[in-house]
């Protein structure tokens, strides 16, 4: 929810200081089209307006949302001139949220000449009720409904709907042949019990397992969150009442009763209260610079060209590999960036706004570096071994078109070094603080496939995140493996922790509309989905709760 307030605006009335509001315009994913979003009150006779409105919008970490907002006089409304205008800026709703306490100060511009004054804006996460409950149930005397046997009973949980229906919200395990269960403690979001409607009915039926299905309708009963939340200070039991029975027999009592054991609540955290928090996002840079991105004449068009060799930098490769060459995945036309410059640049657009000093460390790998031609797996793109950083993604961009013009492509391609390097630092500060993201630009031939799982295990118990963007028409069979998304990633043994790599090819993000700008926000918005959550897997396992953001 961005809120907004304008400071030391321009005047531009005669007699009085300026009427203004804010409209909020958001612009079309893939195109340069804005959409007026909506518009705060109008608050008049002033130059530092509060504005108590505020604007509701989905947020998503791995889409570029950017916003506009304009500040005309609002007493002329929509039908304002060129000459009352008091200014506008451009965000992305990615910078506010990552900027300090989710507080954006920006320049307003527009009227030439003059000084228009600031524009504050204010990010807050709507909470909606983010809390998990964890519960244990036990039944005594419930009926017997097996002929041979005892009862296998199980609950099954209900919400209440505004309409007065009711929604299946979880089943517990099934206990066999017993009248008294104790069913295994249980974790379920608040929003799904009851909505966030602390009073809303919770209907529990209680059942008898049958195998063909037509399980046996033992009884029922009724609480809500708030009574349930009780049982945090004392045991509560509930009755079990069959109605069938009820009006059937005059002694009937009940079929048993339920006890709840025990009720905890805990709050779950999202990537937004990390972020708010102060954990910084540190991006690094990784491009493959091997031979096998120059395609050879006599090898595109296939798949079979894709052996160990390539990799190795056979010398017929070398020489078809020149980055000036159209044949070469690094070769970048007058008119167009190269597949490796458009991959940066998407995921790397969206990733600066949450590292805070816009620094990133680039690398290339499998090339022959000056002034004596050594093979190296892990070269600064700036050529500077003290400090690789570049600043923002325009400088990554420059240090990578300048490396293209001083080394030369070879190989092997060997994953494992880089990806330790960024282990190695992400090591240094494991208290939730810093968050790592490696993204590797590569053509797929991977020549140390061991040693690189041996790296990802490891990796996968700090603090950071691998994404891997395959380009040129390789078969990826080696980068899915290592995605880890259908069978979690081992090496000796060794099981990684947390899933951390995301791959996708480049070539799927290619359409024939030409439309690169959405062809590119749809790979980032791929590759960047899973940050947040493996984010929050991290902090989960270490028990790292988001630090508090200064109050203001």
């Amino acid at each position: 929810t961005p809120g907004s307030s304008p400071r030391n605006l321009l005047d531009m009335d005669t007699f009085s200081k300026s009427d203004p509001v804010v409209v909020l315009f958001v612009q079309v994913s893939g195109s340069s089209e804005w959409k007026e979003f909506g518009r705060t009150e109008v608050i008049d006779n002033t130059l530092n307006p509060d504005f108590v409105r505020k604007f509701v919008l989905d947020y998503y970490f791995e889409e570029k949302q950017n916003l506009r907002f304009d500040v005309p006089p609002g007493s002329h409304d929509a039908f304002f001139g060129a000459q009352d205008f008091l200014g506008q800026a451009f965000v992305a709703l990615g910078e506010v949220i990552g900027s300090q306490r989710g507080r954006l100060e920006r320049p307003l511009t527009g009227v030439p000449g003059k000084r228009c004054g600031t524009i504050l804006l204010l990010a807050e996460e709507l909470s909606n009720c983010r809390d998990i409950v964890t519960m244990q149930l036990c039944a005594n005397k419930l009926d017997k409904k097996d002929f041979f046997g005892k009862s296998d009973p199980f609950l099954v949980f209900y919400r209440s709907n505004e309409d007065g229906t009711f929604t299946i919200c979880h089943k517990t395990e099934v206990v066999k042949n017993t009248l008294n269960p104790v069913w295994q403690p249980f974790t379920i979001p608040v929003r799904a019990l009851c909505n966030g409607d602390y009073d809303r009915t919770v209907k529990i039926d209680v059942y008898d397992w049958d195998r063909d299905g037509s399980h046996d309708f033992i009884g029922e009963f009724a609480t809500s969150y708030r009574e349930l939340s009780r049982a945090q200070s004392q045991f509560t039991v509930y009755e079990v009442l069959n109605p069938r029975k009820k009006c059937k027999k005059k002694k009937y009592v009940n079929s048993g009763t339920v006890t709840l054991l025990s009720f905890s609540v805990e709050s779950e955290f999202t990537f937004v209260d990390y972020i708010r928090g102060g954990t910084q996002l540190n991006f690094t840079v990784a491009i493959d610079f091997t031979a096998s991105n120059g395609e050879c004449a006599w090898c595109l068009g296939g798949p079979h060209h894709r052996g160990a060799g390539h990799g190795a930098g056979a010398m017929g490769t070398v020489a078809a590999g020149l980055p000036s060459q159209p044949t070469s995945l690094h070769y970048a036309s007058p008119y167009q960036l190269s597949a490796y410059a458009l991959a940066l640049k998407a995921v790397g657009e969206i990733i600066q706004d949450y590292d805070s000093d816009k620094l990133f460390p680039a690398y290339g790998f499998g090339a022959k570096v000056p002034p004596d031609g050594k093979i190296s797996h892990q070269f600064p793109l700036n050529n500077n071994v003290e400090n690789p950083s570049c600043a923002g993604i325009e400088g990554v961009l420059e240090s990578y078109l300048q490396s293209l013009r001083t080394v030369q492509l070879y190989g092997p391609t060997n994953f494992a070094p880089v990806i330790n390097q960024v282990a190695g630092t992400a090591a240094q500060v494991t208290d939730g603080s810093q968050y790592h993201v490696l993204l590797i630009i590569t053509d797929g031939v991977i020549s140390d496939m061991l040693q690189t799982k041996e790296a990802i295990v490891t990796a996968s118990s700090l603090p950071m995140s691998i994404i891997i963007v395959g380009v040129g028409p390789a078969e990826f069979e080696a980068m899915e493996e290592l995605d880890g998304d259908e069978v979690r990633l081992s090496s000796r043994g060794r099981y990684a922790e947390r899933d951390i790599v995301q791959f996708v090819p480049f070539r799927d993000y290619v359409d024939d509309s030409g439309n690169q700008v959405l062809s590119m926000a749809r790979l980032a918005k791929d590759v960047l989905a899973e940050i947040p959550e493996q984010l929050l897997s991290y902090m989960k396992t270490r028990d790292i709760k988001p630090r508090r953001a200064d109050p203001e």
